[in-house]
């Protein structure tokens, strides 16, 4: 049973950082696909981030050169740096993974298969 759960989450000002991380239990594939999605109120689901087994990364325009997405695998997380923050960014976070590589990036994050529960990211301007 594939579980994942999400930490890092909190309240900061505009400009701040947080590292959301993911810790992944029972996900075994050898061929990936993981990333991280947000909610905010009254919105959309959003993909935001995007990497796979071999290494690719990709970010929503909204979030490139401010977000970094990373795997420990030896860990089993994954880790989402961010920078910069700012009032939009404010959301439920959510961490995702498919059951196996699955394509189209961070498009696609919210279509995969295991989501864990989220951790909630607030930037105050």
């Amino acid at each position: 049973q594939v579980q994942l759960v999400e930490s890092g989450g909190g309240s900061v000002q505009s400009g701040g950082s947080l590292r959301l991380s993911c810790v992944a239990s029972g996900y075994s594939y050898r061929s990936y696909s993981m990333g991280w999605f947000r909610q905010a109120p009254g919105k959309e689901r959003e993909g935001v981030a995007s990497i796979d087994n071999d290494g690719l990364t990709t970010y929503a325009d909204s979030v490139k050169g401010r977000f970094t997405i990373s795997r420990d695998s030896a860990k089993n997380t994954l880790y989402l740096q961010m920078n910069n923050l700012k009032p939009e960014d404010t959301a439920m976070y959510y961490c995702a993974a498919s059951a196996g590589y699955y394509p189209g990036g961070y498009h696609s994050v919210i279509e995969y298969m295991f989501r864990g529960q989220g951790t909630q990211v607030t930037v105050s301007s």
